[in-house]
């Protein structure tokens, strides 16, 4: 917090702070059990009418009275990591984007426009790594033409949490009645201690998903055009572990990408969860990685995922940065303005 000279608490935060990463003291809120103030971290993305919204680094947005304001300070853009890989958001948003590379992709200006039949929000979803080169009503207006075209939902995929990332576009969203849907977390860690965390002698690598890899799948139904993303990428193996039936008892999808290694879609037979296949999975399709060249690798996470975040905080991974997928107003007379 600022404290000045004479040794009081000030707020030295502006509404032309609006973007930056601020961190404020109020007043708690009568009834609570915090004590007498409550402190906030997270980027300013709006004030006005007296209102403050901060979107802290899960996307959660925190609404403050600037009445209730004691002290406040813009700080750093970003935290120094201590642990995993160095990455910068866009670097991660763009191999995660290859990773799942959608059938069809058209640029508008800093915007890419990304569809796949629906298969999957990352490849049906606008990536916004940019200043789309337009007022943003009319450059929404466009994304849901170019989506309606395509009898799909307009998503916009945003981040929060890391230098660059984009939570006052999701503030301007949410301002013009899109509605978030989905979050999580993107999660990056070292690559050659999952490789040695366990032995995936008994794991099988194949570059294409069989009708025994789908039938662990999750998601049925897949048409051509939903294989085709999820065979798509720089480098793409599945990895299965025999079961007694006809589906495998675990597989995995992993995508090697430069330094770059993801690990997705790992699935475990529900009978024999907490037997190490799925770290047999990973360290198999981590091997593979390493003898590409790989060497750092992440991972898409739910926020709900208890079982999952926890499997891979024991590998050592750690989450980078959270993202959301926004999408259109359900009726056109909904958004406001």
């Amino acid at each position: 917090m600022e404290i000045s000279a004479a040794g009081r608490l000030e707020v030295r935060v502006t509404a032309a702070d609006v973007g930056k990463r601020v961190s404020v003291r109020r007043l708690s809120e009568p009834g609570t059990t915090e004590g007498k103030y409550t402190d906030t971290l997270g980027v300013l993305t709006s004030w006005d009418d007296g209102v403050l919204l901060i979107t802290r680094k899960s996307g959660e947005v925190v609404q403050i009275a600037e009445s209730s304001l004691v002290a406040g300070k813009v700080v750093p853009a970003a935290p120094a990591r201590r642990r995993g890989p160095a990455a910068s958001y866009g670097e991660l948003a763009r191999v995660a984007s290859r990773a799942w590379p959608p059938v069809e992709a058209e640029r508008l200006g800093g915007w890419e426009l990304r569809a796949a039949g629906g298969f999957t929000r990352r490849a049906n979803s606008v990536l916004p790594l940019g200043d789309p080169g337009r007022p943003l009503d009319e450059a929404l207006a466009v994304v849901r033409r170019w989506y309606r075209e395509r009898g799909l939902p307009a998503y916009v995929q945003t981040a929060s949490g890391a230098e660059g990332t984009q939570e006052v576009l999701a503030a301007e969203l949410e301002r013009r009645g899109w509605e978030r849907e989905v979050s999580a977390e993107l999660w990056t860690g070292a690559l050659a201690p999952v490789a040695d965390r366990a032995d995936g002698s008994g794991v099988s690598l194949a570059r294409t998903a069989d009708a025994a890899w789908l039938g662990r799948y999750r998601r049925a139904g897949l048409d051509e055009v939903a294989l085709r993303v999820l065979g798509g990428g720089p480098s793409v193996w599945f990895a299965s572990v025999p079961g007694e039936g006809p589906a495998p008892a675990a597989i995995g999808r992993c995508a090697v990408d430069g330094r770059w290694a993801s690990f997705s879609a790992v699935e475990v037979d529900p009978a024999l969860r907490r037997r190490g296949l799925a770290t047999g999975v990973m360290a198999a399709l981590a091997g593979r990685a390493l003898d590409e060249g790989a060497s750092a690798a992440w991972l898409q996470v739910e926020t709900d995922n208890a079982p999952a975040r926890a499997l891979y905080a024991a590998l050592g991974f750690t989450a980078h940065h959270a993202y959301h997928h926004y999408r259109e107003p359900r009726d056109a007379g909904t958004e406001r303005r």
